[in-house]
């Protein structure tokens, strides 16, 4: 008799339009967030493979690394063809925002764009275009280091 007495109220509950929350309706983990409240103002920059901070890191750094594609610094190997999202958790102050380059060696001529320590993270690269035609940022990033907000033009700004 229990068991008819829930399915009714069920059923009038649904007949009301009475939404249910189920697990499959529950908000989605920002998980760049939560790599944020887990590292927070830490002087670094970081990348991942994975869109939204997903993944193995592929590096973190305090400072530049003049060439992603290389054996050495905190990317390496083919880190510079898998970066779908980045992160800025530098410092405030002098050298605070981060230039990500298309290109090693910080060429600026191929193609730039930067992420203020305000903007704190890149969640989703793949809207994102390097300055001068460049191309696509997405799986696609050759050398960074800190700069000023003045090195940075309009319209070079990660989001």
């Amino acid at each position: 008799m229990r068991t008819l007495g829930r399915a009714l109220a069920a059923l009038g509950l649904a007949a009301l339009g009475v939404a249910v929350p189920t697990s499959a309706q529950a908000e989605p983990v920002d998980y760049c967030r939560a790599e944020w409240n887990s590292h927070g103002r830490d002087g670094m920059v970081r990348a991942w493979p994975g869109y939204h901070c997903t993944g193995d890191p592929l590096g973190t750094t305090p400072g530049d690394d003049y060439a992603w594609g290389d054996s050495s610094g905190a990317f390496t190997g083919t880190d510079y063809a898998q970066p779908k999202s980045v992160m800025n958790s530098g410092y405030v102050g002098n050298l605070d925002v981060v230039a990500f380059y298309r290109t090693s060696g910080y060429r600026y001529e191929y193609g730039y764009v930067c992420l203020s320590p305000y903007e704190l993270y890149a969640d989703d690269l793949s809207d994102n275009y390097y300055t001068n035609n460049g191309g696509r940022v997405l799986n696609n990033i050759g050398s960074h280091r800190w700069v000023n907000a003045s090195g940075c033009a309009a319209g070079s700004w990660l989001t």
